[in-house]
């Protein structure tokens, strides 16, 4: 029987428990005018006595009675000691960030640090490119190190930090990572192959990509970034794993570990557009926009139907428009 959401919540910690270990490390990115604010509040004295000392790509680094603080170039900032906990609700969190965080997910989300799988995909919605289809199972302190490296949903993170984001979360021990993607002439073919349905299509990339990360790492249950009311993925999954639990919900992002997957997604997608741009000798764009239009058209008049499959979803509307063809009538619905 498949275990259901509410059973897998993480049981509640007793004060005990709670109290027995306080965290001596912390990571977070913090912007440049974060870390400047940061550096002048220790140097002006208000808290207390630091000294400073040498550490490789640092912007600064300081050290307190148990406490060590590190801001580095690529801006991370890294908290260790015994007084780690007191500094970052006392200080970075008031005084810096403005954001109250450190403790509060794990009470808020237990789910969130449960192992768990989380698929999302990338490429949807742009003519050029290929569509991917992403999971990641982690859990516990995978899943911490990554909400304090500002891990979000990849439509809120620009391109350089989604491919920096990428190979943390790929490096990160324990992680597993899988991706579903066909190149652009395959991805024309499967799209009729599954009667030009494209949400069948990416159910049949998700259920692949999770049952490959399952084989790997087998989990209880998972979160999909909802794309249809259907249970168009299930089928896939259930025949090789009959009791696993895939919620499927909008807005599901929210959850880390779906965040993680978006931004694997969306970074394999950046590589795919950025070797397809080499191919077609242009910048390709991405979405559906003007420019998208006037690019396909620029390589139909150049390479004819032929150059445009090896870079384009043939059945967008933008790319019958590049051909000077008018698009099909999508199927009516009918009420019955």
């Amino acid at each position: 029987m498949a275990a259901s959401y509410n059973k897998i919540m993480a049981p509640k910690k007793s004060n005990s428990e709670a109290q027995e270990k306080k965290r001596s490390l912390y990571t977070l990115e913090l912007s440049s005018e974060e870390m400047d604010k940061l550096q002048d509040l220790i140097e002006s004295g208000q808290l207390g006595d630091w000294s400073h000392y040498e550490v490789a790509y640092s912007l600064f680094a300081y050290k307190s009675e148990k406490l060590n603080v590190v801001g580095y170039k690529s801006g991370k900032l890294v908290v260790s000691g015994k007084r780690t906990e007191e500094f970052v609700q006392m200080t970075l969190e008031p005084q810096i960030t403005g954001v109250v965080r450190l403790g509060y997910d794990e009470v808020n989300h237990p789910e969130w640090f449960e192992l768990h799988a989380g698929c999302d995909e990338s490429g949807k919605g742009d003519v050029f490119g290929p569509l991917i289809a992403a999971c990641v199972i982690a859990d516990g302190d995978m899943v911490r190190e990554w909400l304090n490296a500002g891990i979000a949903d990849s439509k809120k993170i620009t391109d350089s930090k989604i491919l920096k984001l990428d190979k943390l979360i790929r490096e990160t021990k324990g992680v597993v990572v899988k991706t579903v993607f066909a190149r652009m002439e395959k991805y024309n073919q499967l799209y009729k192959r599954f009667g030009e349905n494209l949400n069948k299509l990416l159910a049949w990339y998700h259920g692949r990509a999770l049952n490959e990360a399952l084989k790997v790492r087998p989990a209880p249950w998972g979160i999909l970034d909802q794309f249809s009311k259907q249970k168009l993925v299930d089928p896939y999954v259930k025949k090789e794993y009959p009791e696993f639990n895939l919620i499927s919900r909008t807005k599901a992002e929210s959850d880390p570990v779906v965040a993680a997957a978006s931004i694997v997604a969306r970074a394999t997608y950046i590589r795919e557009m950025n070797a397809l741009s080499i191919q077609a000798e242009i910048e390709l764009s991405k979405g559906a926009s003007k420019e998208v239009l006037k690019q396909a058209t620029q390589i139909f008049e150049n390479e004819g139907v032929d150059g445009l499959e090896q870079c384009a979803k043939m059945h967008f509307k933008t790319v019958y428009e590049a051909q000077g063809l008018k698009p099909p009538e999508k199927a009516k619905f009918v009420k019955r």
